[in-house]
C-alpha cells in the first residue's frame, strides 16, 4: 500500500460503502416494506394481493432447459442489458405451471 496517497484511499474507502450499500439495498427495501405493511394490519408478505412472486422463474413463467441452477451468467447478464432471450432454451416452469405467481402461503389459507 505504498506510493498511495489520502485521496486514494479515501476513494476506496467511499467505493467500499457504495458496493456494500447496493448489495444491500434489497434487503433494506424488504424490510422497510414488511414493517410498513405490518402497521397497516396488511399480509406481511403479499400486501393483501394474495398472490406472490414464483420463486422459481421470478414471476416470468419460464426457465431455462438446464433448470434452476445453471451455469449461465453471461447470458443472464446479456438479457438484463436487453439482448433477446432464445425461446428454444426457455421451457415452462412447473412450479407455477407457467402463470409466474402462485397463492400467498401466508393469507391465501385464512381466507
Amino acid at each position: 500500500m505504498e506510493g498511495l496517497t489520502e485521496s486514494e484511499i479515501a476513494g476506496f474507502a467511499v467505493g467500499a460503502l457504495l458496493l456494500g450499500a447496493s448489495i444491500a439495498a434489497q434487503s433494506v427495501d424488504g424490510f422497510i416494506a414488511t414493517s410498513q405493511r405490518r402497521s397497516l394490519n396488511m399480509c406481511k408478505r403479499c400486501g393483501d394481493l394474495r398472490m406472490v412472486a414464483c420463486s422459481t422463474c421470478k414471476g416470468v413463467g419460464s426457465v431455462r432447459k438446464g433448470g434452476t441452477f445453471t451455469f449461465a451468467m453471461l447470458e443472464d447478464l446479456y438479457e438484463t442489458l436487453g439482448a433477446e432471450t432464445n425461446a428454444a432454451d426457455l421451457v415452462a416452469c412447473s412450479k407455477c405451471r407457467s402463470k409466474g405467481r402462485l397463492l400467498c402461503p401466508e393469507c391465501s389459507k385464512v381466507r
